[in-house]
């Protein structure tokens, strides 16, 4: 797996697995019916740093951003989103990504990074927790899952 910065012709294959993710309204907080030239906004933003995952075939397979969480005085603490295609869910990618983030947040100078909204019924959250994440506090019933009806919302932090 090659994992790369991306380019703005990376767009149209991010868009397809990005959709699903957000449409599911299982993990992101964001509206499901963001439109693509929203979505689009939202993740490729060029105070953002955007990456993507290629298998071997050179099909995207995941994407990540990284951005400072707060501005001025509290810009060296970072923040970060993860998608990873769900039809290649289980393979790793999302690890993988996460490691890479995280060491680019430290070579770019962060201390830290947030999560501001994890969604507690979330699987990332095992994830987030096994490469040394914390759960800071948790927002009770801030969250209307699809399946499982009002959910907290984690507040997620590790130094880098």
């Amino acid at each position: 797996m090659l994992i790369r910065e991306a380019a703005a012709e990376d767009w149209p294959r991010i868009w397809p697995f990005w959709h699903r993710v957000v449409a599911a309204a299982e993990t992101y907080a964001w509206d499901p019916d963001t439109s693509e030239e929203a979505a689009r906004a939202l993740w490729m933003a060029p105070a953002k740093r955007v990456y993507v995952a290629e298998d071997g075939a050179g099909t995207i397979v995941g994407s990540a951003f990284l951005t400072p969480n707060y501005g001025g005085p509290a810009a060296r603490i970072a923040n970060a989103g993860f998608m990873v295609d769900p039809d290649r869910a289980g393979r790793g990618i999302g690890r993988a990504l996460a490691e890479h983030v995280l060491a680019e947040a430290k070579a770019h100078g962060y201390l830290g990074m947030v999560f501001n909204a994890v969604v507690e019924t979330n699987p990332a959250v095992g994830l987030w927790t096994s490469l040394g994440f914390s759960i800071l506090g948790t927002v009770p019933d801030a969250y209307e899952h699809p399946r499982h009806g009002r959910v907290g919302l984690h507040i997620m932090y590790r130094a880098l």
